[in-house]
């Protein structure tokens, strides 16, 4: 079972550590992401977590939200290529929405995707996110209604 913490001094170098496949440009490296988190800071509305399983850090997830519109964004997931394909993506994903349906906060959950990313499509699809037609800097925008 997967578990989300917070960036700390002792796993942000496991973090910032953890690489995709090489040529893989999927996502921004978890050093970028941090840096983004950083610099938005002072909005007080992006989340950058440690993915756990069993006490290991497997990924990185960076969450925005939008209380207004009363919507969380799963703004980067990233997996290194030692921890893919073992269900991660699917547990984390699951228990974000399992979460943010809890709090009562938000109405929707946005991601996007590179079209290239099949596999990626494939999670959010079995999940319940629907394309919104939408195209984010060339990523496919997916919305689940909670």
């Amino acid at each position: 079972m997967i578990h989300f913490e917070k960036i700390t001094e002792d796993n942000f170098k496991a973090i910032v550590e953890m690489k995709r496949p090489d040529g893989e440009r999927f996502v921004a490296s978890n050093a970028y992401s941090l840096a983004q988190a950083w610099l938005y800071r002072e909005s007080g509305d992006v989340y950058p977590f440690a993915i756990y399983s069993e006490g290991e850090p497997v990924g990185f997830m960076m969450l925005d939200e939008d209380l207004e519109e009363r919507c969380l964004v799963i703004w980067r997931i990233m997996f290194p290529v030692e921890h893919q394909n073992r269900g991660y993506g699917t547990q984390a994903v699951r228990e974000i929405v399992r979460l943010a349906g809890e709090s009562g906060k938000y109405d929707f959950l946005i991601l996007d995707y590179a079209p290239e990313n099949e596999i990626a499509r494939h999670v959010y699809e079995k999940l319940g996110f629907q394309p919104t037609g939408e195209i984010n800097n060339g990523e496919i925008e997916m919305r689940l209604d909670l």
